[in-house]
């Protein structure tokens, strides 16, 4: 059970915008299977998404929606991609800095 860390929001946002950017148009069962997100958060995540311009809906089929990433959506994702590259080296500085006070 200590392996297991609950994942903010955020977290899932940006696990939905990488699998949304590899695969392409994909349904939201596949992305719940994706992410190891229940349903009813996945949707409330998806909605926030649409409204923040990062994810479109689209209807394919007969009552069927499936999601892409938008370009804000890619821009957004490889924001974040360089920022966590940043991040470590930034960790290991603090680390070094708190070692010297």
């Amino acid at each position: 059970m200590d392996n297991l860390k609950r994942r903010s929001k955020i977290e899932i946002c940006i696990e939905i915008l990488s699998i949304l950017s590899q695969r392409g148009l994909s349904r939201i069962t596949h992305i719940m299977y994706n992410t190891n997100t229940n349903c009813s958060l996945l949707k409330e995540i998806m909605v926030f998404m649409i409204k923040q311009n990062l994810v479109e809906a689209k209807n394919v089929g007969k009552d069927r929606v499936a999601y892409c990433i938008t370009q804000r959506g890619i821009s957004i994702l490889n924001a974040f991609k360089e920022l966590n590259q940043i991040l470590p080296l930034v960790e290991n500085n603090s680390d070094q800095i708190s070692t010297y006070v």
